[in-house]
């Protein structure tokens, strides 16, 4: 048949599902069609007939019929030369597995209501020298900085989603906070659960565990802190630090209604993704860290903060 092609399954793809693959080469491609291709023996895996669960292995020929205007389809919205610059400035370190991103505060990782500009909506600027665009393995909330990491093809992604949720790459932010924990090193084991739009303390919640250490403080007044969550439940250290009685500067969903905004330093949350230790992953030590963004160095500074590292 005129304009069969014949393609080698990358070692990438090993183990990808051929509708995936499907949806991911030819968008356009409906899955009835999909279906009556296979149905017809239009599609073969190494000459043999295929069904839309197969699971696809590196080295393999899939063999396909004419099919170059399903690739067709509505185009994405095409990302400006700004926003190329914008995202690719956030780069702080790149391999053939990962990318990492500092993120910075403001910017949501994913879209959602009234959310124009995200992470995910600007990966197609953070190929580089792949075909395929990174993926999100994990999140931090729209108002945090810090590190994001992103993998750089499907196997990775596996792997790095899977370390995240099991928690084998240990986190670290730094948090300043109003007030300073009566502690300078313990651990926070209040269990956590979604109510609104906020998370609580309470029995009936999940496990949620944190470790901290204060770092500096400013007549107790203020302190900077280093936490580490050890499970991961949606704005936990946020709520943590809450039930500790040290809230985070601008945290208006945590701080509690005595909020209030120092005039002398930026209004935006200080949570910060300072670090994640990468070494289960590659096997030897190999820890990231990303800088303080502008307004939480400031705001250091103005208080006479140091990390203390």
């Amino acid at each position: 048949m005129s304009g069969v092609k014949i393609i080698k399954i990358k070692a990438e793809d090993d183990g990808i599902r051929l509708n995936r693959w499907f949806l991911r080469e030819y968008p356009a491609l409906s899955l009835s069609r999909l279906q009556k291709l296979l149905r017809t023996k239009q599609i073969k895996v190494d000459g043999k007939r295929a069904e839309t669960a197969t699971r696809l292995l590196a080295g393999q020929e899939l063999r396909l019929p004419p099919l170059d205007e399903q690739k067709a389809i509505e185009p994405n919205k095409k990302i400006s030369a700004f926003d190329v610059d914008y995202i690719t400035a956030m780069v702080i370190y790149k391999d053939a597995d990962i990318i990492a991103l500092n993120k910075p505060s403001g910017l949501a990782v994913q879209g959602g209501t009234n959310t124009l500009k995200h992470i995910d909506g600007l990966l197609d600027a953070l190929k580089f020298e792949n075909n395929e665009k990174p993926r999100l393995v994990h999140r931090i909330d729209k108002d945090t900085s810090g590190l994001l990491i992103l993998a750089r093809n499907r196997r990775v992604a596996e792997t790095l989603t899977k370390a995240f949720r099991e928690h084998t790459l240990p986190k670290t932010y730094l948090a300043l906070v109003r007030g300073c924990p009566a502690q300078f090193v313990g651990e926070i084991n209040l269990p956590l659960e979604k109510q609104g739009e906020k998370v609580v303390v309470t029995p009936a919640g999940k496990k949620a565990l944190t470790t901290y250490k204060v770092l500096d403080n400013a007549a107790k007044k203020y302190a900077l802190v280093e936490a580490s969550p050890l499970t991961g439940r949606t704005h936990q250290i946020r709520a943590h630090l809450e039930a500790l009685g040290t809230p985070i500067l601008g945290d208006d969903k945590y701080f509690g209604r005595e909020r209030k905004r120092l005039p002398e330093i930026a209004d935006k949350l200080y949570l910060h993704a300072y670090q994640i230790d990468l070494s289960a992953f590659y096997g030897k030590k190999m820890v990231l860290t990303a800088a303080l963004p502008p307004h939480f160095a400031q705001a250091c500074q103005f208080l006479g903060l140091e990390k203390g590292k």
